[in-house]
């Protein structure tokens, strides 16, 4: 779930840091493009050590507000600060309540648009109009993969996080997985509300191969290791983790399959190497990441990231429309 806002949103207001070292191309694991717009905003700032306080005050009423332009805006904003920080392959968890028909394509379209490979997924979920919604999410997920097949897009089965849907849910997300033969891609104990997420996973039958697992901040070693253990990924986002006060993901004993995410933040996934404590191989997270994104299009990196123009008074214009319309919601 996407990170702290206002201190966010003052340093991507400043110029790129550059890409990684000797500019090789990168993959950011998991990310939330619909929040990019969040810099031009005055976001109240989260409630440390309480996620779903957090979530209910900040980024369910921004993903309320969403309509199919703003997605399209934040989407194109998302996907070129990535790119300025030397990304090619951007792996989104998409969420717009109010815009779930058809919202896959128009983010599909935008990473067409960049020429830049991305991989999707819109996070079904229950926290606003229960089974219904979820229902929803699922059904425009199977029509998207359903659909021919884009050279530079692919698509994972989302899940908001394990707290927010049935059982029912995760066991139905977890078929559609396997009929498509791809992963899913969640949220996974983030906060405290979720500890008892992987145990709910299993139970449901929901653990698929190649699925991705962002956080992880409060599972055990043994969940840890069972994740690795069932060919899943783990995601870490250390800068989001510190800015929401959930604490640091602690994630050795999955071993190699730890991967690296911006959460929503910004594209410099080369800064969230920096907020790694002393258990991470920067190096191998960054390499996981690469390695998730090569598996699901079947092929090696090659191609090299361009720059992309960004309109910032339509950005900043957009950003207001969409504060407008949280402000709205109470």
């Amino acid at each position: 779930m996407a990170g702290l806002g206002g201190e966010r949103a003052q340093r991507a207001s400043q110029p790129p840091a550059g890409s990684a070292e000797g500019g090789s191309a990168l993959t950011i694991a998991h990310t939330h493009l619909y929040s990019a717009l969040a810099r031009w905003m005055p976001l109240p700032p989260p409630v440390a050590g309480d996620l779903r306080a957090t979530l209910e005050k900040i980024w369910w009423r921004l993903d309320r507000a969403l309509d199919a332009e703003l997605i399209r805006i934040s989407a194109r904003i998302g996907i070129a600060d990535a790119v300025a920080h030397g990304v090619e392959c951007v792996i989104d968890h998409h969420e717009s309540p109010n815009c779930i028909a058809g919202v896959l394509d128009i983010l599909a379209d935008e990473f067409e648009r960049a020429q830049v490979r991305g991989v999707i997924c819109y996070g079904a979920t229950e926290r606003n109009g229960a089974e219904r919604e979820a229902r929803a999410a699922l059904e425009e997920t199977d029509r998207f993969l359903s659909a021919p097949r884009r050279p530079l897009v692919r698509s994972l089965v989302g899940i908001h996080a394990a707290f927010t849907v049935s059982d029912q849910t995760l066991r139905a997300a977890g078929q559609l997985a396997r009929k498509h033969g791809v992963g899913l891609h969640t949220h996974i104990a983030e906060g405290e509300c979720d500890r008892d997420a992987w145990s709910r996973f299993a139970q449901a039958d929901a653990v698929v191969p190649g699925s991705l697992f962002a956080h992880g901040v409060h599972l055990s070693n043994l969940e840890i290791r069972r994740v690795a253990e069932s060919g899943c990924w783990l995601v870490q986002n250390p800068r989001s983790n510190q800015g929401n006060g959930v604490g640091y993901a602690r994630l050795a004993p999955a071993g190699d399959r730890v991967a690296l995410g911006t959460d929503g933040w910004d594209g410099d996934i080369a800064a969230e190497t920096k907020a790694l404590g002393d258990d991470a191989d920067p190096k191998q997270r960054l390499a996981a990441s690469q390695r998730i994104g090569e598996l699901i299009f079947g092929g090696k990196f090659t191609g090299a990231p361009k720059h992309l123009p960004v309109d910032e008074t339509e950005a900043r214009a957009a950003a207001e429309r969409l504060w407008a319309r949280m402000q709205e919601l109470g």
